[in-house]
């Protein structure tokens, strides 16, 4: 390609652009060729690597679409089994073996219901509701089965949330927290699976109807429904009211698993009214084979009605599973046993001081005797081994000591130290 020259008022020569014609200025660069007497303006370089930019992305959606569509980015060989996540969760759960079970099944089948293929067989998702004492797992179930999946994971706390336009959290920030665990990559948070802890803190105040609105109650679980069932929502990326002029992304939650926990204190004496027993006293529970020490094993979905769930969310929450308190065996297992122990995290933090930490199996005794004294389930045990060795951690990366010894004589003094211990006169 030859160059274009112009001549100016004087009758002197100038460079143009090869591509557009456009002679040389002071403001712009020509770039000359290396093989030819031919030049190219900045412009028209931007809009050839605007056009690269273009052509390169349309190509790439071309393809990632037509993978999508034959098998919706899931490859099932790589999905581990359901009694592959139930192994891995017992690296990090102590006990709570059905909820283990309805948790991987559940995961698995996510991942089933976004690799199938469109026909006339549509797989539909089964959201969950655990129901369990605190302190038995229900959260820390969720933050483990998180370390292994491949899809977005999000815990949401369901006691922040009010009706929109009310103070507090609107519904749709569930799906705010998903979108930031995905990047704001929308195809692929639409593929995630939210936990909402807390859920028994929005249940109804009242049967009777009343002259104030329960905006934090069962306006919150009219608010929820369109989520668990699978609708197309409008999520602000940055929060409602801080940011009321930003644009909307539109989110859809078919594929969403939605998997709930909570405690439902008290929800025993309402599965007691119905099996016709009592919590306390004398009754025919013996002659009729109940366990009047764990009511929680005979949930149903009438008992979640009388606590104070309205039908329709309880019918978006077909599977319910329970989990049960933790005896003295487990509690004893959940201190030593697991990847992230608590015994195991305080030997770490004083590994790092160079200190080598041990406790006697009294002393371990002991903190498990105080749990259960204190009913705080597995929970209690972090708050007890944390005022325990609370001087400890005060005084030891101070001293050069290479080994410290916890008795159950020691144990026993920090606690009275801290008035845990008051005796009953």
């Amino acid at each position: 390609m030859a160059k274009k020259r112009t001549t100016n008022g004087n009758g002197e020569d100038l460079v143009c652009c090869s591509f557009c014609g456009m002679p040389a200025s002071p403001t712009d660069l020509l770039v000359p060729s290396a093989v030819s007497d031919a030049f190219i303006c900045s412009s028209c370089v931007e809009q050839i690597q605007n056009a690269i930019k273009e052509y390169t992305s349309a190509n790439a959606t071309g393809i990632s679409g037509s993978k999508k569509s034959a098998a919706s980015g899931i490859n099932m060989e790589s999905v581990p089994k359901p009694k592959d996540i139930c192994a891995f969760l017992d690296q990090y759960v102590i006990g709570q073996d059905d909820a283990k079970r309805y948790l991987s099944v559940a995961v698995y089948n996510h991942y089933k219901r976004l690799a199938q293929h469109d026909d006339d067989v549509d797989i539909e998702k089964s959201n969950i509701i655990l129901v369990g004492p605190t302190g038995t797992g229900k959260t820390l179930l969720a933050k483990s089965i998180a370390r292994l999946l491949d899809v977005p994971f999000t815990i949401v706390d369901a006691t922040v949330l009010t009706e929109a336009g009310y103070v507090g959290e609107d519904i749709e920030s569930l799906l705010t927290r998903l979108l930031q665990a995905a990047d704001y990559d929308v195809e692929k948070a639409e593929r995630g699976i939210v936990f909402i802890d807390e859920i028994d803190k929005i249940a109804r105040k009242g049967d009777n109807p009343s002259i104030t609105r329960d905006v934090s109650g069962e306006g919150v679980q009219q608010g929820l429904l369109k989520l668990l069932e699978g609708s197309i929502v409008n999520v602000p990326p940055q929060g409602g009211r801080k940011h009321p002029e930003q644009k909307m992304i539109p989110v859809d939650t078919k594929n969403i698993l939605f998997i709930c926990g909570g405690a439902f204190d008290g929800i025993e004496r309402k599965i007691a009214q119905r099996l016709n027993s009592h919590v306390v006293g004398y009754s025919n529970s013996a002659r009729k084979g109940i366990d009047r020490n764990n009511f929680l094993q005979y949930v149903a979905p009438q008992d979640l009605k009388s606590f104070g769930l309205i039908p329709e969310i309880i019918g978006r929450l077909p599977v319910l599973t329970h989990l049960e308190p933790l005896d003295r065996d487990a509690l004893r297992r959940v201190l030593t046993e697991p990847n992230n122990a608590i015994i195991k995290q305080y030997q770490k933090l004083f590994r790092m001081d160079g200190v080598e930490l041990t406790f006697s199996p009294e002393a371990l005794d002991l903190i498990v005797d105080k749990a259960i004294e204190y009913k705080l389930g597995a929970r209690g045990l972090r708050s007890i081994v944390e005022t325990i060795m609370m001087d400890a951690m005060f005084n030891t990366p101070s001293c050069s000591v290479a080994r410290f010894d916890v008795s159950a004589e020691y144990a026993l003094k920090k606690l009275e130290d801290a008035n845990f211990e008051v005796n009953n006169v």
